[in-house]
């Protein structure tokens, strides 16, 4: 009998597969090549066809045990993987193996023996497990795996070996800090759930990874503490993202936008930082964290109005310091939304507002100028956001001394040649370097974008355009949620003990408890993720009776 099993399996070994023809329809006639199969070069063939015969896919075959030995191959990309850990750990392990391969050939089941003792005693990496079916083996390649495949059995082994190049860890760009962690994310997903895992050392931290795009197969993992964070928005947070169809995601912006509460608004919903110590403390508040592979930029939810004037200095510094950045960062703000626009409602209806001696200056200096107010303030806004944008876009060795060059020239040049008045060219300046001292950008985005609106209501009905539009904008923002949670909590609804860390950053001594931000008097998830929650307890009670 063993020697009936032995002679099968000397069989497989040395059954040679049949040749792929070399005709244009080669690719058609190999369709059934893909599936697991007992034959490594039927599946390396499928391999080929199916990534088109990538140059960076290796195949290393090699040949272990004797009389006459057993096919092996090693399969992997180039590009997506450790190649050191590769040679090192797989290779040169499968070279070394120190049991014997004679005697297990020998019983009825072989080869799979064989793939289960590499499991246990020949790859010492960390993950080392049985792909599921073709497709899951596809994917585990394309994500950076090594495939091990033996002549003989259909199962094949997947060991993470992820590697390739990666930026290191350096300072947040955007969220520079005076005081405080200079360490930023980057654009590996492992190294962004390190730099958390350091700052909470808690068992309490889940990390859950999923992937998402049905082409690019992007990694994303979705962070939360469990015991403070909601669990109704966490299945919330999954809810969303198992909705998501699309082709590819290439940034955190992807998921941003497809996953933020239906309703168009300029304001941010989702707040998106680099920091690690931002996202840290938002954890501990009940927060979840989306972390999307090849992104530096992680996604809190749900966020609130109040957060985006949150810097991580105020954490740094004393509560009283931190208290006066705050409230600068608020009249920041409201310069950059209405600056503009009461100037033109002032000197175009109000005048009799402004102080005469400054009205007099005001008038000679606006005699020579052919345009309305309006006019010249969308004239000074523009260029004021062109020298930004071409900012942006320059080497930075150029970009700081091109826009202060060119704001000095510019500015210089249109009020000598009475294109603009200098009052407005100084209101101007002053409400865009306001847009500076909000620490999150697209905040800021939204007050230079909402700008222009109250520039156009002020020049047609002056003041009461400017009180008509911050009622319509205060109405807009109340109407607003992120995961169901009120965008400006704390202030409507009003919530006495968030009031410790919103305007104000109370000292720690008095912060002792987690801030009611996701949990409390109102609701915390949409009504899609009532009725889905509904419908699943109804199925229940079905199937109870």
């Amino acid at each position: 009998m063993r020697r009936h099993h032995r002679g099968q399996f000397m069989k497989n070994l040395t059954q040679k597969p049949a040749k792929s023809p070399d005709t244009p329809h080669a690719e058609q006639s190999a369709l059934p090549l893909f599936q697991m199969s007992n034959s490594i070069q039927q599946m390396i063939d499928g391999i080929r066809i199916q990534n088109g015969n990538s140059s960076d896919i290796v195949v290393r075959e090699l040949m272990i045990g004797e009389n006459p030995g057993v096919p092996i191959a090693v399969v992997y990309i180039e590009s997506l993987v450790q190649v050191d850990l590769v040679n090192n750990f797989i290779i040169r392990s499968l070279l070394d193996i120190e049991f014997k391969i004679d005697d297990m050939v020998e019983e009825e089941n072989g080869a799979s023996l064989i793939n289960d003792r590499f499991i246990q005693k020949v790859f010492s990496l960390g993950s080392v497990k049985y792909c599921e079916d073709w497709d899951d083996m596809i994917d585990k390649l394309l994500l950076g795996s090594t495939l091990v495949m033996i002549e003989g059995s259909s199962k094949v082994i997947q060991i993470v070996t992820t590697g390739g190049e990666f930026r290191s860890i350096t300072e947040s760009q955007t969220e520079s800090v005076v005081r405080g962690p200079k360490e930023g994310f980057v654009e590996s997903m492992n190294v962004n759930v390190s730099l958390l895992r350091r700052r909470i050392h808690s068992s309490e931290l889940r990390v859950e990874t999923r992937t998402v795009g049905s082409k690019s197969q992007t990694n994303l993992a979705v962070i939360y503490m469990s015991g403070i964070a909601e669990k109704e928005i966490v299945e919330e947070v999954h809810r969303r993202l198992d909705q998501i169809q699309i082709d590819a995601v290439f940034d955190s912006t992807y998921i941003e936008e497809l996953i933020q509460d239906e309703a168009f608004t300029i304001f941010p919903t989702v707040y998106a930082t680099e920091r690690p110590d931002t996202s840290a403390v938002r954890l501990m508040e009940g927060r979840v964290i989306i972390i999307v592979d090849g992104s530096p930029f992680v996604l809190i939810v749900p966020t609130i109005f109040a957060h985006f004037f949150h810097s991580a200095a105020d954490y740094s510094d004393r509560f009283d310091i931190a208290i006066f950045l705050r409230l600068l960062r608020y009249v920041s703000f409201l310069v950059l939304l209405l600056g503009p626009s009461l100037y033109i409602a002032m000197t175009t209806y109000h005048y009799q507002l402004i102080p005469s001696a400054l009205l007099y200056n005001l008038v000679s200096q606006r005699e020579n100028v052919p345009f309305p107010a309006v006019v010249e303030a969308i004239i000074l806004e523009l260029i004021f956001e062109l020298l930004r944008e071409a900012g942006v876009r320059m080497p930075r060795v150029v970009g700081q001394a091109a826009n202060i060059v060119g704001g000095l020239v510019l500015g210089q040049a249109a009020v000598q040649a009475g294109i603009v008045s200098p009052l407005l060219t100084i209101v101007i300046a002053i409400s865009g370097t306001a847009s500076f001292a909000i620490p999150t950008y697209s905040m800021a985005i939204a007050g230079r974008l909402f700008r222009f609106g109250f520039i156009l209501l002020a020049a047609a009905f002056g003041l009461y355009g400017i009180v008509l539009g911050l009622i319509a904008l205060l109405a807009h923002m109340n109407s607003l949620r992120s995961f169901g949670i009120p965008y400006m909590t704390p202030f409507s609804p009003f919530v006495l003990d968030q009031q410790r860390d919103s305007i104000l950053r109370f000292p720690f001594s008095l912060m002792k408890h987690h801030p009611k931000a996701v949990s409390g008097e109102y609701t915390t998830v949409s009504h899609a993720a009532k009725e889905n929650k509904q419908e699943v307890q109804n199925d229940q009670n079905k199937k109870g009776s």
